[in-house]
């Protein structure tokens, strides 16, 4: 039996959306959208999705269950992609998972792989793989720090990549297909939604900030 998923990701400057058939014999991408823009995930969110489930040749209630990346990532685009997903399974009634958008990066790789993604702050966020497995993370911190262990390649962005000295692979962001991969138990029922932030946001309360009212 076919399973029709909608894949989103904003936890980095990839906006992704995408419609996955899902079935007994693989994954395979339908329709897709990803448009690099840290500044615009709001704005690109939405229209990604309805231009890829156009070119899927669906509807919005053909859908039968919605994946979203949960970080780790910044605060403001990681929130978008979750309330974004969150809407879409209240409005069509269908399941919501959310996964690590590094493993949605992570599960597509073989042998010993660190994926790292750009954590601002000249940190990043990363994970450790072995054949698409996580075996450590996902923790956040300044690449000189992290220790790559048996990790012989890099998979993330380019220029995150380059921080470690190693030879970068693809995938350079969460993909489609590994959004889906990276589900557990389809059948399962999915727990609430939590967003990996990893640290506390730039922005802060008054009483955070220690000032009085």
């Amino acid at each position: 039996m076919t399973h029709l998923v909608l894949a989103i990701d904003t936890a980095t400057p990839a906006v992704t959306a995408a419609v996955v058939r899902r079935d007994d014999t693989g994954i395979a991408v339908a329709g897709q959208r990803v448009r690099v823009d840290a500044r615009a995930h709001a704005e690109l969110l939405t229209p990604n999705v309805l231009a890829s489930v156009a070119e899927a040749g669906l509807r919005m209630a053909d859908l039968d269950a919605v994946v979203v990346g949960c970080g780790p990532g910044p605060f403001t685009g990681l929130r978008v992609g979750m309330a974004t997903a969150a809407a879409y399974g209240h409005a069509l009634g269908v399941p919501v998972h959310g996964v690590c958008s590094l493993d949605a990066i992570g599960v597509l790789t073989t042998g010993e792989v660190l994926v790292a993604t750009d954590a601002r702050r000249r940190e990043v966020y990363w994970a450790r793989y072995r054949d698409g497995v996580r075996v450590e993370g996902p923790e956040v911190g300044a690449a000189a720090d992290i220790a790559v262990g048996a990790a012989d390649r890099v998979a993330g962005p380019p220029e995150v990549a380059a921080g470690f000295g190693l030879p970068g692979i693809e995938p350079h962001y969460p993909t489609a297909a590994g959004l889906v991969a990276a589900v557990g138990d389809w059948a399962a029922e999915p727990g609430p939604l939590l967003p990996l932030y990893l640290r506390r946001p730039d922005a802060k309360t008054l009483a955070e900030r220690g000032v009085a009212r």
